[in-house]
């Protein structure tokens, strides 16, 4: 493996830094006062569509989908440290460049699964950055952290399929854009193979049946920026049959094919989190006297940035074997490195945001300061796209297979 960047990563690099600098950092404040003065809390403030626009212009947009026919044609090992500099305003930055979660998955989905009925509907005005969409698989009344466990119902009916089942968390669902769900649920309750009950299915936000009922809140926040994560009532939601995604029985492996790039951009971006963190936590100690000294020169401050500079090494190396992997030998192939990087990345980044918050005192929980959005973004990653625990075990069983 190579660690050195190549010429179009370089290029991109210094593109995309200088739009941070210029455009997306000095928009954040304007974000906020704008969001204030809006209609609705979901809508979306004139600058973001203002920086779409200056990255489309600048060639900065879907960087994240290596599909040459549709995004930038990146490898992993290319996009991950872009993705990591837009980790540096993880609620702007991904936006800005039309490679936000879940739109990012979404669009994965049906470049690779989709027909070309589908892709003219909904990826073509996803790529353009015209519409949101929100990804539907998570359900309040089982463990979701178990895919086959989902119970929503997709039921064939002649020529269409009528979808019922209640999901939440469903990010992105609060935004006025978002125009289109891709919904998981089981078209063969009690097939045999418990892996190919499960189907996928595009539903419109406008379909009769469709109930967005309420925003769910993280640690308190309501997530404006990605379109809050919502509660969504399906209730005898009739979509032609011609929406389904691939075949009956293939939204097991669809979502496993989804996750892998969805886990590892997670992880790009939240090292971009913990850099940003490091940055102000080093710019409060140099600023702050406390007990005769500045903080810069007390030893157990000096021990938290020398001990975040350290595993933000760490997991950057790691992050990029997984992605030079993934272009290698395949998402398969790199199974046991996305595992171990979708572990090992939230944790540390969590104790890194919070050592940050810690040397900012009373401001480092305060909106004056992005550290408590960054750690609740993090700390959310332990949850999102498998849990820590459903890994570690998957993990473990690879690792001990070898000595049964």
């Amino acid at each position: 493996m190579d660690f050195a960047y190549d010429a179009r990563t370089e290029e991109l690099r210094a593109k995309l830094l200088a739009f941070m600098d210029e455009h997306v950092h000095p928009a954040e404040a304007v974000a906020e006062e704008q969001r204030a003065r809006l209609a609705s809390p979901w809508d979306t403030p004139p600058v973001v569509e203002e920086l779409k626009a200056e990255a489309r212009r600048q060639g900065l947009w879907n960087l994240f989908l290596p599909d040459g026919e549709y995004g930038a044609g990146l490898t992993n090992l290319q996009y991950a440290p872009l993705a990591e500099i837009t980790g540096r305003s993880p609620h702007l930055a991904p936006t800005a460049l039309n490679c936000a979660a879940p739109d990012t998955g979404n669009m994965e989905v049906l470049a690779q699964f989709g027909d070309e009925a589908q892709k003219k509907q909904w990826l073509e005005p996803l790529l353009a950055g015209e519409i949101r969409s929100a990804f539907a698989m998570t359900e309040p009344e089982v463990a979701s952290s178990d895919a086959t466990n989902i119970e929503t119902r997709i039921r064939r009916d002649g020529d269409s399929y009528v979808v019922d089942g209640r999901k939440w968390y469903i990010s992105g669902a609060m935004n006025p854009d978002c125009r289109i769900f891709i919904v998981m649920g089981k078209t063969d309750p009690d097939g045999p193979d418990v892996r190919r009950r499960q189907s996928m299915i595009l539903v419109p936000r406008d379909a009769p049946g469709v109930e967005v009922r309420r925003a769910m809140r993280v640690y308190g926040y309501e997530d404006h920026s990605h379109g809050g994560h919502a509660e969504v009532v399906f209730d005898g939601v009739r979509v032609p049959a011609s929406n389904i995604i691939g075949e009956e029985g293939g939204g097991f492996a669809i979502a496993q094919a989804r996750l892998g790039p969805g886990r590892i951009h997670h992880c790009m971006r939240l090292i971009g989190m913990a850099e940003r963190a490091v940055e102000l936590m080093c710019r409060r100690a140099v600023s702050r006297t406390a007990f005769g000294k500045t903080l810069a020169q007390q030893g157990v401050v000096q021990n938290w940035i020398a001990d975040a500079r350290v595993t933000i090494e760490q997991l950057r190396l790691l992050v990029l074997k997984t992605a030079w992997l993934m272009d290698t030998v395949g998402n398969q192939g790199a199974h046991t490195e996305i595992q171990a990087i979708k572990i090992a990345t939230p944790r540390a980044v969590v104790d890194i945001i919070d050592k940050a918050v810690q040397a900012h005192g009373a401001g480092g929980v305060s909106q004056d300061f992005p550290l408590a959005e960054l750690w609740t973004a993090a700390r959310t990653l332990k949850l999102a796209d498998g849990p820590d625990e459903v890994h570690q075990r998957s993990l473990a069983r690879r690792e001990l297979k070898k000595y049964l």
